[in-house]
This record gives C-alpha cells, sequence and structure tokens, in this order.
C-alpha cells in the first residue's frame, strides 16, 4: 500500500506536469504561423528569392511564399484575375505592373494602403517613382522597383548619342553604309505592351499624347508623325522588319551581339550588357529617347509594385512582408545583385551603390523624366487597340495617317462603350 504522504506527492507531480503541457500547447497556439502568398513574374520571384529566404528566417510567425508566375506581363495579369474572378483568390499580394492600377482598384480587388502605411509613405519616393501609385484619391500600390524607357548607344561607335530622330536615322545610315554594323536601331515593334510604350515615348517626342481629358488624340498630326517614323525605319532598313516580332529578349539578344546601334529597352539591359563575356562590355551608355526638338524627353514609366488583396485573410502579415520587401535595404539588394533601378531616395543615394554603379545617377534623372500611360480602368483595352494597329502599319503597307484614325475611331468607341471611365 502506497502511503498517504507518496500519494500526495505524485498528485502535486501530475498537477504541474499537466499545467506544463497546457502551457506549452497554450504557447504553440499563440505562436501560430501565417501564411502569405504572393504572385509575381517569373523574373522577379527569381530575383526575390533570397529575400524571401531571409524574411521567413526572421520572421517565424509568418510563412511567405512566392508563386513564380509566367514571364510575359499580360499572362500575369490574365493569372491574377483569373483567380480574382473565382472570388477567392490564394494570395495576399500581387506584384503589380503601374499600368493595372486603376483597372484592379476601381473593380474592387484592391485594400487601400493608406491606413497600413500611413501618411508619409510615399516620402522617401524619388521623383518619377511616386506616380501610378495611387488612383481615385487612395494609395493602392508601392512600388518595388523602377523602370523607364531608354536609348542605349555604343560608345564604340560615336562619341555622343543622337539628339534629334533626324540625327538618329542620319547615325544608323551612317554606319550601316561603312559595314559597321548591319542595322541601325532596335526597338520592341511586335503586338503587345511592350510596342505601346515605344509609342508613347514617341508621341511625347513628336509633341502628341496619347490621352487629354479621357479623349484620345490619336489621329493628331504629331501621333501620325510618330508612327510614320517607325513606320520609315523598317522601310529604309534602318530597323529589320523582323522587329514586328521583337519583344525585349529578342532586341538586347540582336543589340548585344554587335549588329546594331540603337536599342530602345529598360534598365535591365545595362547589367545584361556589361556582364563578363558580353562583347558590348564597357562600350554601351545610354540615355532617354530624342525630340524633335533635340532635347531629352519623358520615358514611358513602367515599375512594378506591391498591392494588397482586398480579399486576403493576412493583411497584416502582408503588409509586413511588403514593408520588408520594399524596404531600402531590399532595394539595394536587388540593385547590386541584379541591376534592378530602386524607387527610394535613399537608395539612390547611397555610397556603396554609387561606386558600383556609377549610372545610378543617370537613371534617377531618367526616372525623373518618366511619364505614365494612361490612368484608365480600360487601359489593357486601350493598349490592345494601340499596339495591334500601330504593329499592322509597321509590318504592312497601310499608311500610317490610315491606321492611327482608324485607331483614333476605335479607341474612342471603347471609351463610349465603357462609360467614358478614365
Amino acid at each position: 500500500m502506497i502511503p498517504p504522504r507518496a500519494l500526495r506527492r505524485w498528485a502535486l507531480l501530475l498537477v504541474a506536469l499537466v499545467g506544463s503541457l497546457s502551457l506549452g500547447l497554450w504557447g504553440l497556439a499563440t505562436e501560430r504561423v501565417e501564411p502569405v502568398s504572393v504572385l509575381m513574374p517569373a523574373p522577379f520571384a527569381d530575383a526575390t528569392a533570397e529575400l524571401v529566404s531571409a524574411f521567413n528566417r526572421s520572421h517565424p510567425r509568418i510563412a511567405l511564399r512566392v508563386t513564380r508566375g509566367p514571364l510575359e506581363t499580360e499572362a500575369v495579369s490574365d493569372l491574377a484575375i483569373s483567380s480574382l474572378l473565382l472570388g477567392e483568390s490564394s494570395y495576399d499580394l500581387l506584384l503589380m505592373d503601374v499600368s493595372w492600377t486603376p483597372k484592379y482598384a476601381a473593380a474592387g480587388w484592391l485594400e487601400p494602403l493608406d491606413a497600413w502605411l500611413g501618411p508619409d509613405a510615399l516620402a522617401d519616393l524619388a521623383p518619377g517613382a511616386d506616380l501610378g501609385n495611387a488612383f481615385g484619391g487612395q494609395l493602392w500600390r508601392f512600388p518595388l522597383l523602377a523602370d523607364m524607357g531608354l536609348l542605349y548607344w555604343r560608345t564604340d561607335l560615336m562619341e555622343a548619342p543622337p539628339r534629334t530622330p533626324a540625327e538618329l536615322v542620319a547615325i544608323s545610315r551612317r554606319l550601316q553604309r561603312e559595314g559597321r554594323v548591319p542595322w541601325g536601331y532596335v526597338w520592341q515593334g511586335k503586338q503587345y505592351e511592350g510596342l505601346s510604350c515605344v509609342v508613347l515615348e514617341l508621341l511625347r517626342g513628336f509633341g502628341g499624347h496619347w490621352l487629354v481629358d479621357n479623349e484620345p488624340q490619336l489621329d493628331s498630326p504629331a501621333a501620325i508623325a510618330a508612327t510614320g517614323w517607325l513606320q520609315d525605319l523598317v522601310r529604309q532598313g534602318i530597323t529589320p522588319a523582323a522587329v514586328g516580332n521583337m519583344g525585349e529578349p529578342e532586341t538586347l539578344q540582336l543589340f548585344q551581339a554587335g549588329d546594331a546601334a540603337f536599342m530602345r529597352n529598360w534598365p535591365y539591359a545595362m547589367a545584361e550588357l556589361n556582364k563578363p563575356g558580353s562583347p558590348l562590355r564597357g562600350k554601351v551608355a545610354f540615355t532617354t529617347m530624342v525630340s524633335e526638338e533635340g532635347e531629352p524627353h519623358a520615358a514611358t514609366q513602367g515599375s512594378w509594385g506591391f498591392s494588397l488583396l482586398a480579399g486576403s485573410t493576412h493583411k497584416a502579415a502582408a503588409v509586413e512582408v511588403l514593408r520588408f520587401l520594399t524596404s531600402a535595404d531590399a532595394q539595394k539588394q536587388l540593385n547590386l545583385r541584379w541591376g534592378y533601378t530602386p524607387t527610394r531616395l535613399s537608395v539612390f543615394e547611397d555610397p556603396e551603390l554609387l561606386a558600383a554603379n556609377p549610372a545610378l545617377g543617370d537613371l534617377q534623372q531618367a526616372l525623373a523624366a518618366a511619364v505614365l500611360r494612361p490612368l484608365s480602368p480600360v487601359y489593357a483595352q486601350l493598349s490592345d487597340l494601340l499596339y495591334r494597329e500601330v504593329n499592322t502599319s509597321i509590318t504592312g503597307d497601310q499608311p500610317a495617317s490610315t491606321a492611327m484614325r482608324q485607331l483614333q475611331l476605335n479607341s474612342e468607341r471603347l471609351l463610349r462603350s465603357s462609360g467614358g471611365e478614365g
């Protein structure tokens, strides 16, 4: 028979054990891990992989998972919209192109960031990077990286870049006659968003606009002249006819091989052109696109930024992810390792980055000259009309004036049918 004193001692031990176990289980419950899912285009998912791992190591209560989306911008948007239309998207954050903001906000798919990030959220953003994040008086997006259209030129073939479209043509033709390059100028001409960005830059360079007060201006003399200039580049053999099927990768490949004097592309191309083994390493510089007046002019703003989806059930955790991935340290890493242009002024002024990337100041100037594509919920449809009509013009026999008049009519019809929203 067990003595009463021993029984009491065992009972106390049992109570203590149960209590400890209960406290442990309660502690585990309070340490519940919140999953946060982010959809990104493939290149950015690759570039941020180390940052994602660092976040998960330093934030044990949040499990960040990235869905690696398609390469093409439009394909990523299609994937996101397909998920959102189901009403139960599996994503908490979406890395969005700047042109998506009005459409996604108008559809009610995004959560306003004003209350989450505070009134000074954009205070550290460089001029140009602050554009396109707000719509309808609310903040819907915070930029991860900046993008702007640049004119790349060969420093081994000329001492300075052209100042006007006419000079670009003249230099190209001279270099072709001398047998130094097969082609003068390569750019994005296939039926996709890249061509719309090219056209916007030329519209501004020739003194025109896409929309004014939500009214298309695509049959103006300036718009016809800009499209006619692209068409003439192909007709004169300065640009290859294959440009009608070329996007950024094809353009870069041709230019990097030394087969062209000029290229229109985004900032990422500079890092690719200066990689070890590149035929053009140390032989390329960039500027903004040229204008008829000989002044550098606006570049298409093409930044990518994070938006919080309204249907997220982990909003606080998702905002913590957003803050981490867009921080100054994160942007610095993306510039050093991947060549991506930052959006924060503090990163542009970082001494280590300036030493590693002397062109950072030039990128900041180009960003300050950036202009947005039309802010409209139906922008995707407007762009689709534009790049299809312009592509038909540059690859076929249709005069630029005919193509642009048809584009004007189609754009007016679209805006009327959508209620004139802009």
